[in-house]
C-alpha cells in the first residue's frame, strides 16, 4: 500500500468520529499499530493496545457529548511513512463527582502523528500520536 495524505485525511476523520462517539476498544484499535505504538498525552503516556486500552477507558468514563472538528492535516509521506500535523478543535463535557452540574470543555490541539502503510488491511495506521499542546478556549473548565 502507498500512503496518500488523502488517506491519511480519511484515517483522522474516521479515528475522531470514532472517538467523538465512543465506540468499543475493538473498534477504535483499528486505527493504531500495536507494535511500537507511543501516545503521547498531557497526562501519560501510552504504549501498545494495552496502555491505549487503560487510557481509553479514563477519557470515555470521563468524558461526554464530545465533538472533534479538524482544522489542519498536513504532512510528508516517505515511502511507507508519514509525518503528519494534526490541528483539532475538541468540546466536550465532564463531570467530576460529586459536583452538581457537568462543566463544559473547549480546547485546540496542535498534535503531531507518524503513520504508517498497513499491508494487512490496505489502510493507514497510527504509530506514533503526540499532543504537542492543549490550548483551552474561553470559558473552557480546566482538565
Amino acid at each position: 500500500m502507498s500512503l496518500t495524505m488523502t488517506d491519511i485525511r480519511k484515517l483522522a476523520e474516521q479515528w475522531y468520529a470514532a472517538l467523538d462517539r465512543h465506540v468499543p476498544l475493538r473498534d477504535v484499535t483499528k486505527f493504531l499499530i500495536d507494535d511500537g505504538l507511543e501516545m503521547r498525552f498531557p497526562e501519560t503516556t501510552a504504549k501498545g493496545h494495552s496502555g491505549f486500552a487503560e487510557w481509553y477507558k479514563a477519557v470515555t468514563s470521563r468524558f461526554f457529548d464530545e465533538k472533534h472538528v479538524i482544522t489542519t492535516v498536513e504532512g510528508t509521506v516517505d515511502g511507507d511513512e508519514a509525518c503528519v500535523a494534526v490541528l483539532v478543535h475538541w468540546e466536550a463535557r465532564m463531570w467530576d463527582p460529586p459536583a452538581p452540574d457537568s462543566a463544559w470543555l473547549g480546547f485546540d490541539a496542535d498534535q503531531t502523528w507518524i503513520v504508517v502503510a498497513d499491508d494487512g488491511d490496505a489502510s493507514p495506521k497510527i504509530k506514533t500520536y503526540i499532543v504537542n499542546e492543549l490550548a483551552p478556549v474561553p470559558g473552557s473548565a480546566s482538565l
